[in-house]
């Protein structure tokens, strides 16, 4: 079955260096137990290692996990290096982190605060 990943709740980015020996149930408690969120909740979390030019993906898809691993053949990722942050994405966000660009696009157009004219 197909799954589609854009009507996710939430995509959160692990920020910083993540030890991508890691398996399914490494990065589930990582994510419980170091940015007390649940790895069970309909949330994508994604993770990059030091060369950040490759990334794993884990989503919980009802009846078990879903991990997903990706290398680059050529270029990095732009991923944020705080260690202890956690960013929740907007689906462009993501679009532009996986194309290899900053999250920060100056010159894209940003959303206007609600209730501005």
């Amino acid at each position: 079955m197909r799954q589609d990943y854009t009507s996710v709740k939430n995509i959160y980015i692990i920020c910083g260096k993540t030890d991508m020996r890691k398996g399914i149930d490494g990065l589930a408690t990582l994510i419980q137990d170091s940015f007390e969120l649940d790895p069970y909740s309909d949330s994508i979390f994604l993770f990059a290692g030091w060369k950040k030019d490759r990334y794993k993906c884990l989503y919980f898809d009802g009846d078990g996990f879903v991990l997903l691993y990706k290398r680059l053949d050529s270029g990095k990722l732009q991923w944020p290096r705080n260690e202890q942050e956690v960013k929740n994405l907007t689906q462009q966000e993501l679009h532009w982190l996986l194309e290899g660009l900053s999250l920060q696009q100056p010159k894209a157009i940003q959303p206007s605060p609600k209730g501005a004219f």
